[in-house]
């Protein structure tokens, strides 16, 4: 409302504190919340940042979300930062303050002794996914070179790898099709699968409210009543998990109405006649029955979306956040090739990625399997010319993901793990499984800002910077590289994070010269051929100024590629992945009768680091829920508002009861932000077989009132 007024009756309570002539500066940079990639300036006054002000990005077109208004800056001035290096005392337990040559030299000698005794695959390190572009490469680098394996990765394994690796399998390149604007603007219908955009991607929800306002079509797949599934053309609540069997189910009709495009299938696809097959079984009376929808309802949305001219698909991590998830991914490729939306305006298949930089840091080879640019590090070549850049041997195996490297911690596999900027105690599923892999390492290193419950395990806690003090770049979920700039200094010990990597690579044997952040992006363009020509410089030209530039750029004079697969797909021909519906790895029974979902609200982001620094976010909501169907909690005795307990084989916790029609009967839904009831104590971490995301969609719980 105060964004929106037109004659300032309505301002914000904190420009109380200042007046427009007392800034000092305006930064102008990205927002460091979800992937949107929105631009603002952070407004300084007397070398702190008290504001934040709109700026008519390529993505946000002059629009901010309540994060991006009031939660980005009051973490970056919290008395609650780490401000000196940490190295627990393991007698007491304690974190004694030391010295950065103290606390450098002692991780430095810890990994290269864990290497020399059992060798370099019992080491692991993971990249921040909120960090800069060049943070991320250099933690990767690091991995390789120093501790010589490929045991890297970084958030996306638990929340949009099934992205990566599914569209890389189908269509050649794990990212974005069409950019925000393309298809809010120029779409004539938008099918929204397992995303929930108004409050995980608000500034992309506000751009699809004024698409439908224009007269555009929508389809809503999820399984809880979202916001924009009242404006729905229709909802298809379908039960959470089988979002195979509905993809099948929308490409069985359009085959048997004869909507397919049969001149790109033939010209530009391969792998249609054995997914014809498959698809045959799933008449929209058997998926109905599958999904808990009406078939009549499947049939209207699947002529819809083949008629549209202009349709693209949105997702989320509704789809990808299952045991199945990647081949989730494959399907929404295998839906819009049928029909040729693919390669064109206001069309394509879009992933929502859920951290401000979860895209870049697959982009700069934080994954187990590929170097910068999704080059694969079992290929001679490439491996070659980083060996030749590095000047070092690099191992030719692929490592070991993520969600794999922490039961390895508890068999004795993993025995060091340095972690920058993640708090996987909080975000990974199956809590108590975490805790005793991070117990079971024998040394264990953090670099961040805050002591979240991950710091509290480690044995030395490394002090960075945030966005606000740093140089960088991001890149959105629509490929954009967009500029991070430096907007304050705040007092401290706390080291710029790719020094601290510089000094630690150095330290550990290995000659790494000493970078700014524009001298290594231009590292990562001379190897990586999507980002050839994207350079701090040319980000900071007018030529591009404000407007970032979208990888594949492949050269100094490339304007970027706003749609991929434009003529041809980046693999050749796109490849229709024959997916049969597989239910997920843990359904209700008697004991555990209800399906549990989780997921983000509005007003927080992730673990609540930055968010849960601004009070007033907090007062708005800052304690934990469950949202639980009124004919369930009618059975149970439990009425909305009652403390319950939630319980699945693996813990149990205390929440407070929603109760309404938002989930179905025997569905329940809880977001995972607030450490009195966190779901993800009882997530369960099954894998799914190719991207290893685990399984957050869907668990077995029971309720009980408390």
């Amino acid at each position: 409302c105060v964004q929106a007024c037109p004659t300032g009756a309505l301002t914000m309570k904190r420009r109380k504190k200042y007046r427009p002539y007392q800034i000092d500066k305006k930064v102008l940079t990205t927002c460091p919340h979800c992937a949107t990639g929105c631009q603002y300036y952070l407004l300084v006054k007397d070398g702190k940042i008290v504001d934040t002000e709109a700026v008519n990005g390529p993505s946000n077109k002059g629009l901010l979300c309540v994060k991006g208004r009031s939660g980005c800056f009051d973490f970056v001035q919290s008395p609650e930062r780490i401000k000196y290096p940490l190295i627990k005392n393991k007698e007491t337990g304690e974190f004694e303050r030391a010295t950065w040559d103290e606390a450098l030299d002692l991780v430095a000698s810890k990994f290269m002794e864990i290497r020399k005794q059992y060798g370099s695959d019992s080491l692991a390190g993971f990249a921040c996914s909120r960090s800069p572009n060049e943070d991320i490469y250099m933690v990767q680098k690091m991995v390789r070179c120093c501790f010589g394996t490929n045991n890297t990765d970084n958030c996306a394994r638990v929340c949009h790898s099934a992205s990566v690796a599914g569209l890389a399998m189908t269509l050649g390149s794990g990212a974005m099709t069409n950019p925000i604007e393309d298809i809010t603007k120029n779409a004539d219908l938008i099918m929204l699968v397992g995303s929930n955009p108004e409050e995980a991607h608000p500034v992309v929800g506000m751009q699809i409210r004024q698409a439908i306002k224009r007269g555009c079509k929508l389809i809503v797949v999820d399984p809880r009543d979202i916001g924009l599934a009242k404006k729905a053309d229709i909802h298809l609540k379908l039960k959470p998990g089988t979002n195979v069997a509905f993809a099948n189910g929308i490409m069985n009709v359009i085959l048997s109405e004869g909507l397919q495009d049969d001149k790109f299938i033939a010209e530009r696809t391969e792998g249609f006649e054995e997914l014809k097959e498959i698809v045959k079984d799933y008449t929209p009376e058997k998926v109905a029955e599958i999904c808990h929808i009406d078939a009549d309802d499947l049939r209207k949305a699947a002529i819809m979306y083949a008629k549209a001219d202009r349709a693209p698909i949105i997702y989320c991590l509704g789809v990808t956040e299952h045991s199945t998830g990647t081949e989730g991914v494959m399907s929404m490729s295998n839906m819009a090739m049928m029909v040729g939306k693919l390669g064109r305006e206001g069309c394509g298949v879009n992933p929502l990625r859920g951290q401000n930089n979860v895209q870049g840091a697959c982009d700069m080879g934080a994954q187990p399997n590929v170097y910068p640019g999704y080059q694969k590090v079992t290929d001679p070549a490439v491996r070659e010319k980083f060996e030749k850049a590095w000047g070092v041997k690099l191992d030719p195996n692929i490592g070991t993901h993520a969600t794999d490297v922490f039961p390895k911690a508890i068999t004795g596999e993993i025995k060091g793990l340095y972690i920058y900027g993640e708090d996987p105690v909080v975000t990974d599923p199956d809590t108590t499984h975490i805790i005793k892999a991070l117990k079971s390492l024998d040394f264990f290193v953090l670099q961040e800002l805050f002591m979240t419950e991950t710091a509290q395990y480690a044995d030395v806690i490394l002090p960075g910077v945030s966005y606000a003090e740093k140089e960088g770049t991001f890149t959105n979920t629509e490929r954009r590289v967009q500029r991070v700039r430096k907007a304050v200094t705040v007092p401290g010990e706390m080291r710029l994070d790719t020094d601290i990597i510089i000094d630690l690579m150095n330290r550990m044997g290995y000659p790494q010269p000493h970078l700014t952040s524009a001298q290594i992006m231009d590292e990562i363009a001379s190897l990586t051929p999507s980002f050839a020509g994207i350079s701090h410089e040319r980000l900071d030209s007018e030529e591009v100024h404000g407007q970032g530039l979208q990888w594949p750029c492949t050269s100094k004079d490339h304007p970027g590629t706003p749609i991929m697969h434009v003529g041809k797909f980046s693999r050749g021909l796109g490849w229709f992945y024959p997916a049969k519906y597989v239910p997920s790895a843990e359904l209700p029974d008697e004991e555990y009768p209800i399906i549990l979902m989780t997921g983000r609200i509005l007003y927080h982001y992730t673990t609540r680091a930055m968010t849960g620094k601004t009070p007033e976010l907090m007062e708005i909501e800052g304690k934990s829920f469950i949202e639980m169907n009124i004919v369930d909690a009618d059975k149970l005795g439990i009425k909305n508002g009652d403390k319950v307990r939630v319980s699945s084989r693996r813990g149990s916790i205390e929440s407070t009861a929603r109760v309404g029609t938002k989930t179905s009967p025997g569905e329940s839904w809880m977001p995972f932000h607030f450490p009195d009831g966190n779901a993800n104590w009882l997530t369960n971490a099954a894998l799914d077989k190719y991207a290893r995301i685990p399984e957050y969609k869907v668990c077995a719980i029971k309720i009980e009132k408390a």
